[in-house]
């Protein structure tokens, strides 16, 4: 027969580690939630840098056609200019908002000229950039679901114990900007 005190260290023992099991367990996912946020803005970096290169060829295309638009193109310089300076994600969530806002821009001043609209270059190009702008929307979606989840997370018990020591903080959700609410306005 087993004495008292072995049997108090047997469950003592077996407490032990089922606690730490279950610490390494919530550690591990509060890990996975954080790598994926990043990971996900990482892919959504890549895609706003693919839809740069291609916003250099479609102002390219673009620029005979609109000389007098100097405007919408000065935006998209300085949309583009913003997101290659921009270092954090919040300022590269801005860099996007006002790009997608002059993108917006210039394909309604592109309605105001039948020879852009039909030149070949500039079709493929905006059809690449649409495309891109899909996939954005796409990858901004699973970014904030990632973000989301790991939010919840760190604000629940257990998880709330162990993201304090990691120093977890809640991510900001990608967010868009009010004037990208607003239609466009296009003249004609």
């Amino acid at each position: 027969m087993l004495s008292t005190g072995l049997i108090i260290g047997i469950i003592i023992g077996a407490v032990v580690f089922f606690v730490v099991i279950f610490f390494v367990s919530v550690y591990n996912s509060l890990v996975r939630l954080k790598n994926n946020i990043e990971k996900s803005w990482s892919n959504i970096d890549v895609m706003l840098k693919q839809r740069h290169d291609e916003l250099i060829k479609l102002m390219n295309s673009v620029k005979g056609y609109m000389n007098h638009e100097r405007g919408v193109l000065t935006q998209v310089t300085q949309a583009r200019t913003l997101f290659l300076n921009a270092k954090t994600i919040p300022q590269k969530a801005q860099a996007d908002n006002m790009m997608t806002s002059a993108l917006k821009s210039i394909f309604a001043v592109a309605e105001n000229y039948p020879n852009l609209k039909a030149n070949d270059n500039f079709i493929q190009f905006q059809n690449r950039i649409s495309d891109i702008e899909n996939q954005l929307s796409d990858k901004r979606e699973f970014y904030n679901d990632s973000v989301n989840t790991f939010n919840i997370k760190i604000e629940q018990i257990p998880y709330n114990i162990i993201a304090g020591m990691l120093h977890y903080t809640r991510k900001e959700l990608f967010k868009v900007a009010e004037e990208e609410k607003k239609d466009v306005d296009v003249q004609f």
